[in-house]
């Protein structure tokens, strides 16, 4: 069973909710409908979970009047056997996507307020006017006011590393030595540095992870993340309408590619050549709103807010999840890896690639500094404790002169270079090994 920090938010709701269902959104399997499930049956007398994929004719449950009790009404009849016990229930409304009723019904559900409702879908991120199932209708009214919504993702590092067996108290271990910014002993420092490769490898799918941690078969990996991919390649063939298909799946199809590169801002014309933002970017923005894919924007200048400063035609593109993007690439280059025999540009691709998971699953957005016509270049810049600070990424453990000359300019009080390598402190940046991003 695999240990979820998602579980703690719903705690969280639970007690803290006041007349409000939660939407919990996120790409295809990652675990959303398993982790709400056991939520439901550990902390309630009585879980209803109705999911309007595997049984469509549920949806006649919110037919006519969205008036509370008419719902519970229809509700227990066509499930006689659910038991709707007040202020101990919870309704998960599973794929809620694929009725548009039930969510504009969440507002009444929420005003009732004798049972707790969480809903989940797939590609909740798409405005429905833009989907092409035809079962997927337009909300006649989005339930403002009423719906707390989060985004879950596949596994962390720190999740990676429960999975693997690791108590809290060996990560809090680890944490000391981030706090005080002390070299970790290099046999500790060495172990985890490979369960990040490890990690880079297998991903933070909890299919993939569940077996990797109980088989450590790297071809099974292989085999579990090219059926998710698949998956993703249907997911693309029926939402995405019609001649858009093949632009989204181009657009996708293309990021290994790109990442491979020196220069790795996005190229529409690595795509198609000659291609430009007005033939695929509302693909990408597909991509984007699917949770396929993560968009690293660059900036003007590097101050807050880092949003108002945005350049929107240059961007570099992640995939979400870095064990997809390795499963793209195939099993010689997961074995370099591993090794530590893989070369060239695609490495350091990689290595921006679990940097840029790393820091959207801890919240935070993600842009990047580069200057026209100037070989400076920043990894990222985020925005933490009302400042923007840098972090740069090397696959190795090269000299930084971008972050020496960003500090010169900007002087930020924090400054981070994760590489290949312990923890040191020098001109005005703090070098980190690169498993510690999960601490920031």
């Amino acid at each position: 069973m695999l240990k979820r920090k998602i579980y703690r938010y719903l705690l969280d709701w639970k007690a803290t909710k006041n007349r409000e269902c939660l939407l919990v959104k996120g790409a295809r399997q990652i675990g959303k409908t398993y982790v709400i499930r056991r939520f439901g049956e550990t902390e309630y007398k009585s879980f209803i979970e109705i999911n309007f994929v595997r049984d469509p004719e549920l949806k006649q449950i919110f037919d006519g009047s969205l008036d509370a009790p008419e719902i519970y009404k229809r509700l227990s009849a066509h499930l006689p056997e659910s038991k709707l016990i007040e202020h101990n229930t919870l309704i998960f409304l599973d794929e809620i996507q694929k009725c548009a009723k039930a969510r504009t019904a969440l507002k009444f559900l929420a005003e009732d307020n004798r049972f707790d409702v969480i809903a989940s879908g797939s590609l909740l991120g798409l405005h429905y006017g833009q989907d092409a199932d035809s079962e997927v209708g337009e909300t006649e009214s989005i339930p403002v006011g009423y719906e707390r919504q989060v985004v879950m993702y596949s596994l962390d590092f720190e999740e990676f590393l429960w999975a693997y067996g690791y108590q809290q108290e060996t990560i809090d271990y680890l944490h000391s030595f981030f706090s005080s910014q002390t070299k970790v002993p290099n046999d500790i420092n060495d172990k985890f540095e490979s369960i990040l490769r490890e990690f880079i490898v297998v991903g933070g799918m909890p299919e993939v992870v569940a077996d990797f941690a109980e088989n450590k078969n790297f071809g099974e990996v292989q085999r579990i993340q090219e059926k998710i991919l698949a998956a993703y390649d249907d997911d693309i063939s029926n939402h995405v309408k019609g001649p858009d298909k093949a632009k989204v799946r181009a657009c996708y199809d293309s990021l290994p590619k790109q990442l491979a590169r020196e220069n790795k801002k996005f190229k529409y014309s690595e795509v198609e050549k000659s291609a430009t933002a007005r033939k695929f970017g509302d693909s990408l923005t597909w991509l984007k709103d699917a949770n396929f894919v993560h968009v690293c924007f660059n900036v003007f200048q590097p101050y807050l807010p880092l949003n108002a400063n945005e350049k929107d035609n240059e961007f570099k593109v992640y995939f979400n999840d870095t064990g997809l993007l390795m499963a793209r690439y195939g099993t010689e280059t997961k074995l370099a890896l591993l090794t530590g025999k893989l070369l060239g540009n695609a490495k350091g691709g990689i290595y921006e690639n679990v940097i840029s998971e790393i820091l959207v699953k801890k919240g935070y957005n993600l842009n990047y500094y580069k200057t026209d016509n100037s070989s400076l270049e920043i990894e990222f810049i985020i925005e933490k404790n009302a400042e923007v600070v840098p972090v740069e990424v090397k696959a190795g453990n090269r000299h930084t002169p971008s972050l020496n000359h960003f500090i010169e300019m900007f002087h930020p009080s924090k400054a981070y270079k994760f590489v290949e390598g312990n923890i040191g402190n020098t001109e005005g940046r703090t070098t980190l090994p690169h498993y510690m991003a999960m601490f920031l």
